[in-house]
């Protein structure tokens, strides 16, 4: 087994391959008398979160709103991977380890179409666990849930595997649903924990359930450990997520559907659009075709398929079989961003933005060669925000901060964050000549 290093810096995951597509830890599939190793193994890699959310007043009166839930150490050096859900509105987050020690966190970066978020602390020499492959978890396999509901710390409940590749559309984005279902309890405070296996390795981030009375009823779902590690590696590295995006849409394949192909059973998904000039069209797939295999991977539905292309990142290959009038084709294709390049494109919409009423983006490869300059671009602005009352329109191009030249969106996040004072942004827009500067206070709001 090989260390990732796609972080340098530090150790960050155990894994068999040096990429973000790299498999992690396959594990063996064994019964026990107990579960105590996994128990011990996992319950000290789990943490506590309380997330504040400041309300008025300071943040140790009654001035704020407090969100519990769990996160799990997911590096020796203090990254901690939880749900968006969790920390969406913190303005102080306050994780307490297993060994009752507190720490304030940093938000890293957060994904809101996966639930997941990436948190940091300043500690060192930390148990962590390791990402196991989500994709040798076998139904009726047993499974660990470690959490912290109702705020009891270093909580172990025990269930097996329900089902796999689940669509329970909690997080209205059902393109990336594809829950591992399991009956091992969760209840309000375990979102962000851990789902294990028997060997103690890490098969998933627990996030939802189904219930009418808001506590468990025997219907518990996570995030797989697959999809999760390569959405964490991307918040790490870029502070979004990078999705490598085909340019179809598909549905399930039915009954009737398989008949028609000529199907020896009913699987796959039907790609009911193609989008013009996408990836999937310049590779020669249409509407109608049957997609069967993903790089070797059997597609048997819409989730399964979209789990696996949320994996893969803007100018990733991968090889696709698919099914049209009744005949094999295997195709390689090369995924694109949704600017349809395959650069790595950084769309953020962090709290801070919010605050001031922006979406922004990095700019990318053609769009620096054309304008010949450097800088984020403002891709949406809300109605009545800070920023909307400077006039400001979508479109701008951020060259300054305070005079200071923008290279990034991380880089313009920080400063945002950092900055108390009158805030200048100097840029331009593409359709309209010179530059135009717009200035506005936080300290308005």
């Amino acid at each position: 087994m090989t260390k990732d290093l796609d972080q340098k810096e530090n150790t960050y995951f155990e894994v068999s391959e040096l990429s973000h597509r790299g498999r992690v830890v396959n594990h063996n599939l064994t019964v026990p008398k107990d579960f105590v190793f996994a128990a011990e193994k996992s319950k000290n890699s789990v943490v506590y979160i309380i997330a504040y959310e400041k309300m008025g007043g300071s943040f140790f009166s009654e001035g704020y709103s407090r969100e519990k839930g769990s996160g799990v150490i997911i590096s020796t050096d203090g990254y901690i991977a939880t749900n968006y859900h969790v920390v969406k509105n913190a303005d102080f987050i306050e994780i307490t380890l297993g060994d009752k020690r507190e720490f304030v966190a940093e938000i890293i970066g957060v994904d809101e179409a996966t639930d997941l978020a990436l948190l940091k602390i300043e500690a060192t020499q930390l148990p962590y666990l390791v990402f196991a492959n989500s994709d040798s978890l076998q139904v009726g396999e047993w499974i660990l849930a470690v959490g912290n509901p109702f705020g009891l710390q270093s909580t172990v409940t025990a269930g097996i595997v329900s089902a796999k590749a689940r669509n329970i559309d909690a997080l209205n984005k059902n393109d990336i649903e594809s829950f591992i279902q399991s009956d091992a309890v969760i209840n309000p405070g375990s979102s962000g924990g851990a789902l294990v296996n028997t060997e103690g390795l890490l098969m998933g981030i627990c996030t939802a359930i189904i219930s009418s009375s808001g506590n468990y009823e025997g219907l518990s779902f996570a995030i797989p450990s697959n999809l999760a590690r390569k959405v964490i590696i991307d918040l790490k590295q870029f502070g979004s997520v990078q999705r490598g995006k085909l340019g179809i849409t598909v549905t399930d394949v039915n009954d009737d559907i398989a008949q028609k192909a000529k199907l020896n059973k009913i699987s796959g998904v039907l790609i009911s659009s193609v989008n013009l000039n996408s990836a999937a069209a310049e590779a020669g797939l249409r509407k109608g075709d049957i997609i069967m295999r993903i790089d070797n991977n059997i597609i048997n539905n819409s989730s399964e398929f979209y789990e696996l292309i949320n994996q893969y990142r803007p100018g990733d290959q991968l090889t696709l079989e698919a099914i049209r009038k009744g005949k094999s084709k295997v195709q390689p294709i090369i995924l694109r961003n949704h600017l349809n390049t395959t650069d790595y494109i950084s769309v953020r919409s962090d709290k801070e933005l919010r605050e001031v009423g922006i979406e922004i983006r990095d700019l990318n490869s053609k769009e620096k060669t054309r304008i010949n300059a450097q800088g984020i671009m403002i891709i949406s602005i809300s109605k009545g925000s800070l920023i909307a009352k400077t006039n400001m329109e979508p479109g701008f191009i951020v060259e300054q901060f305070n005079d200071i030249p923008i290279n990034n969106t991380q880089q313009f996040i920080k400063l945002l964050k950092s900055s108390n004072e009158e805030i200048k942004l100097v840029g331009f827009y593409e359709r309209y000549p010179g530059r135009f500067p717009y200035t506005f206070s936080k300290e308005r709001q």
